[in-house]
């Protein structure tokens, strides 16, 4: 990055279950509104804008953006699966700190339907194609989604190699309704004990239970980014700021480890968590407070190890130590994450950042953590990217 990019304003709508939300083009506008009225900005002043979604046509983008105003500037449309939100932000941050801009929005928003993903095109080649081969040759099991088969099919190794027991995904999914309980915004917020956990309907017998999966969710959010002088001159808030920020695809291990870990993105959030740290100059350690991709609560757990806030092999300690929750030595999810608070694909990269931001702005309200000074995000996609975001009280 050549020049320090701050995050202005913020702005999410409340998440809700497919078939009870407003349509994708007012979510998205109502996810802009919010964010510029945080930021105190006239949308006139945007010089560019980032609109991330997954599924609809193209240039819904500008269909949602044009509801809030129509100023000719550039609207690029972004699709990156579940990443899609953070991708749109990795963008508008890129323009601001090349100089290209000086002021950028990025909205992600979502219109889904109940049940698992699918496809949406049938009559050409499906981008999991080798992602499907990998799985079929690591794991015999039918009747699985396809989502539900990567993610249950990665907690399953690390249950085999370490003996991790399904009540450790339990206790995740546990802690994530803990923190829920005071997000306002979330879509659920009923406080869950691990047995409920567990005695919930199994989609994959000895390995998943229905709670432990994120549910599919409408919503929307969006992010004013800008430059300091940019900040400066029209008065905004320069209280957080960007400190590094890293976007990775797969590598030749995603399929050439045998490995469904690897399958679901391990080393790119390693390696993206890699150049984060390194461009900043820190490590985990000095991070306060995360939220990360728990579309399964399978994922949360192979991601404590890929960020680097435990070893290897050492993520049902963190978890039974209660290292990651308030008390503990990071508080993961503390919006309640994806598994409670719900997973519209384009708007949740731009969520995590909703809470980050008022995390170190110290305006989380009841899911204050103490302290907070170092943010970190990470938004997983597959077929893939994956981005780690590190956000600063300055």
């Amino acid at each position: 990055m050549t020049r320090d990019v701050f995050v202005a304003g913020v702005g999410m709508i409340p998440f809700t279950k497919p078939g009870a939300s407003a349509s994708y083009d007012v979510m998205g506008a109502e996810a802009i509104r919010a964010a510029l009225q945080d930021a105190g900005l006239d949308y006139a002043k945007v010089q560019q804008v980032y609109a991330g979604y997954v599924y609809g046509d193209s240039c819904s983008g500008q269909r949602a953006v044009y509801a809030v105003g129509m100023s000719g500037v550039p609207v690029f449309n972004v699709n990156n699966n579940c990443s899609t939100g953070s991708t749109a932000l990795f963008l508008a941050r890129q323009a601001v700190a090349s100089g290209s801009v000086d002021c950028a929005l990025a909205v992600g928003f979502e219109q889904m339907k109940p049940g698992a993903l699918g496809s949406i095109f049938e009559d050409r080649p499906t981008p999991f194609d080798r992602f499907e081969q990998e799985a079929d040759a690591l794991l015999q099991v039918e009747g699985v989604p396809l989502a539900l088969r990567y993610f249950g099919g990665a907690g399953l190794a690390h249950m085999q190699q370490y003996g991790t027991s399904l009540r450790t995904f339990a206790s995740i999914r546990a802690k994530a309704s803990r923190h829920a309980v005071n997000n306002p915004l979330a879509l659920f917020r009923q406080e869950l004990s691990e047995d409920d956990v567990l005695n919930a309907p199994a989609l994959w017998p000895g390995v998943m239970t229905r709670l432990m999966a994120c549910p599919p969710t409408c919503g929307g959010a969006a992010a004013v980014v800008c430059s300091e002088a940019f900040a400066q001159r029209h008065d905004l808030d320069r209280s957080v700021r960007i400190r590094a920020q890293a976007m990775t695809t797969d590598f030749p291990s995603t399929f050439e480890a045998h490995d469904m870990r690897q399958v679901v993105g391990l080393d790119m959030t390693r390696e993206a968590a890699r150049q984060v740290y390194e461009a900043a100059g820190i490590g985990p350690e000095d991070v306060q407070v995360v939220e990360l991709h728990d579309c399964f609560a399978h994922n949360e757990l192979l991601t404590y190890e890929g960020l680097g806030l435990c070893p290897d092999g050492g993520a049902e300690k963190f978890v039974r130590d209660g290292d990651n929750t308030y008390g503990g030595r990071y508080v993961t999810n503390p919006s309640g994450g994806l598994l409670s608070k719900g997973h519209p694909l384009g708007a949740t990269g731009l969520a995590q950042c909703t809470e980050l931001v008022q995390q170190l702005r110290g305006k989380a309200d009841r899911r204050q953590v103490a302290g907070a000074r170092l943010g970190l995000q990470h938004n997983l996609g597959l077929g893939g990217a994956c981005v780690v975001t590190l956000y600063e009280a300055v």
